[in-house]
């Protein structure tokens, strides 16, 4: 935990603007430069130096860790299961121009920012994890 007010100040300051960029990162993945792995290493940034900052203890109660666990296996979930749905409808896995045959550039659109955002939720949360062992929390 940071004794700096100026570090805790713009630290502060900081952490919803971290947020923003990996959500921005996330959901211009498809289509740029960044994805879900980016994103989920930035999202994880942020509740970092929220720790380092102010305190373990509230970021924390701020992200508990179930909500941890609950988003690593909901990214692993989306990432499988938008794949599935793709063999179950025909396709190959991961194959989305089956999703919505009639329009298939839209379809690769949706699959891809599907798969994406699974893959930041179970990165980000895999980092956080990684973290909260590193600092000795009992499992």
């Amino acid at each position: 935990m940071s004794e700096s007010v100026v570090l805790r100040t713009v630290g502060g300051m900081l952490f919803p603007y971290i947020l923003v960029y990996g959500l921005y990162v996330q959901m211009h993945g498809e289509i740029g430069p960044g994805g879900g792995f980016q994103a989920g290493v930035l999202i994880a940034v942020a509740f970092i130096l929220h720790s380092l900052l102010f305190s373990p203890q509230g970021t924390d109660r701020l992200l508990p860790r179930r909500l941890v666990d609950l988003a690593m296996c909901s990214g692993v979930l989306l990432y499988i299961g938008t794949g599935v749905l793709c063999l179950l409808m025909g396709g190959y896995f991961l194959d989305y121009s089956v999703l919505i045959p009639s329009d298939p550039a839209h379809a690769e659109a949706i699959g891809m920012t599907l798969v994406e955002i699974g893959v930041g939720l179970t990165v980000a949360s895999v980092i956080l994890t990684i973290v909260r062992k590193i600092r000795g929390e009992a499992t």
